[in-house]
């Protein structure tokens, strides 16, 4: 019967593992609508199982504290023992998150390593590669444009049109530069480039 597979702590423990997954996914590409679904089902069932199986507290605390070492490994360079550390923490807390008489772990030890190290793979690729991302230089930041080499489109005093890094941009120059002229970009003020022309004698 259905009750019975969902009542199997192996089969709870996956459930749990996915519905959590495909509402991190969810979170991440909103209004796609399948995951979103596919996250309620999952975690229907995924609450059925744990509100009929008995839980280990102490086992649920290891869990939300494995975040913890996992969080220092991402923010601390060449602190990947906090990634053990935390590895250790969810294969233990998924072992024992259900309870069963003898100290004996519910969910089977190969599951709860497998699902662990996907786990901690996973998220730790996503959140590097966003961390990455946030500390990246913006594509259209003008300041490195500054000290760059480009030629007047248009004739520039108070305004005219450079091309700099193969991009046509605003610019101001406070002398006549004619059209044609090489120009050297030497500051910005908000998308205006400041031009001064270059000397090719």
């Amino acid at each position: 019967m259905i009750q019975d597979i969902l009542l199997n702590p192996n089969v709870a423990y996956l459930l749990v593992v996915l519905a959590g997954l495909l509402v991190f996914l969810a979170i991440l590409s909103p209004g796609t609508g399948l995951i979103e679904v596919a996250a309620v089902i999952v975690l229907g069932f995924a609450a059925y199982s744990i509100f009929n199986l008995p839980i280990n507290y102490w086992a649920l605390g290891l869990l939300v504290l494995g975040a913890v070492p996992f969080l220092l490994a991402l923010r601390r360079t060449g602190r990947k023992v906090f990634l053990v550390i935390s590895l250790v923490a969810l294969v233990v807390g998924s072992m024992f998150l259900f309870d069963k008489p003898g100290w004996q772990p519910a969910v089977n030890p190969f599951l709860a390593l497998a699902v662990s190290a996907f786990l901690v793979g996973f998220i730790w690729i996503l959140a590097t590669k966003a961390l990455e991302a946030e500390r990246a230089r913006p594509v259209h930041d003008l300041e490195i444009l500054v000290g760059e080499v480009g030629e007047a489109k248009t004739q520039i005093f108070d305004e005219g049109s450079v091309q700099v890094a193969g991009e046509l941009w605003s610019a101001r120059s406070k002398q006549s530069i004619p059209s044609g002229t090489k120009v050297r970009v030497i500051g910005r003020e908000g998308f205006y480039l400041d031009v001064e022309a270059i000397d090719e004698q």
